[in-house]
């Protein structure tokens, strides 16, 4: 997902969208993610020269992204569709300063509780061996850059280092997720629910586990046939309820849990066994998938009321 937070920030974005031949490729590279340059003019009836100008626009607007070809195409370039959602706020908003900034990596969990199948790897390696939920538990973890599982539940103590006498009035976390198939399965509906101490905050359907073209960040040794990429999530709880992507879940507001600069902050990110879609979930840090970020924090504050 792609947030815009200001008219001006989006107008590259506005004018490669603003072509009816570019909108036409991006729903031919969602339907076709293998298609080439050649085979793209051809299903459009214009020539490669003038195709190529829109790709460009695209590419600039980072709707789109040049991915190598994998799939016996000689030397001829593959492109796939990188933003799958656009908040824009038509109103710019002020970025408040009272704001504390943080990430956490993704084997920088507190808790556990993973069911094949599962693993974990850093940048360079897998952990112990895939499907063995031990290997969690492994030192190594802390470096862990993606991790995924069929159902059951990781936690993150979330920094909290705003200063004293404040009060938390919003908590904004962002993270790239999809499901976790055998394999890899476009699509595969899952369902992921998240927490916050302990109190259930809404839940999100992942269409798939992404495995169609590799993700950007992806290292080389990864297998192919594993997962590739995932979505850009934004969760947002604030006194109006628990929001993805700009979109209310629940009711469930910040004011609810009474949070100062003394609070702890438990994030759980969960496939319940009892949800309609057991498709498990899969977190890619900043060295795998199509997002060069870890799990992202911001939580905004306020001094307390006094008396």
């Amino acid at each position: 997902m792609q947030h815009i937070t200001s008219l001006d920030e989006g107008l590259d974005i506005f004018k490669a969208l603003s072509s009816e031949v570019r909108i036409q490729i991006i729903k031919i590279l969602i339907k076709h993610p293998d298609i080439n340059l050649n085979e793209l003019a051809a299903k459009l009836n214009i020539t490669n020269g003038a195709i190529t100008n829109h790709i460009k626009k695209l590419e600039t607007a980072g709707i789109i992204t040049t991915v190598s070809d994998k799939g016996g195409h000689g030397n001829d370039k593959l492109y796939t569709v990188t933003m799958d959602k656009l908040l824009v706020d038509i109103s710019e908003i002020k970025i408040p300063d009272n704001v504390y900034n943080t990430s956490i990596k993704v084997g920088h969990f507190s808790d556990y509780e993973v069911y094949p199948t599962c693993g974990i790897a850093t940048a360079k390696a897998l952990i112990g061996e895939v499907d063995d939920s031990r290997y969690f538990s492994h030192t190594e973890r802390y470096d862990a850059d993606i991790l995924w599982f069929t159902k059951g539940f990781i936690e993150y103590n979330l920094p909290n280092f705003i200063p004293n006498n404040q009060k938390i009035t919003q908590l904004l976390i962002s993270a790239e997720l999809s499901s976790e198939a055998p394999g890899v399965n476009n699509v595969w509906p899952s369902d992921i629910n998240f927490y916050l101490n302990d109190v259930f905050l809404g839940s999100w359907t992942s269409p798939g586990d992404f495995g169609d073209v590799p993700g950007i960040f992806t290292p080389d040794w990864w297998f192919p046939n594993w997962n590739q990429y995932g979505l850009l999530k934004m969760i947002v709880i604030n006194e109006e309820g628990t929001h993805i992507d700009g979109l209310k879940i629940s009711d469930v507001n910040i004011n609810q849990f009474d949070l100062d600069s003394k609070s702890k902050l438990k994030f759980r990110i969960a496939v319940d066994e009892r949800s309609k879609n057991v498709g498990g979930v899969t977190i890619f840090g900043s060295t795998f998938g199509n997002y060069n970020q870890d799990i992202n924090v911001s939580i905004h504050y306020m001094p307390k009321e006094e008396g």
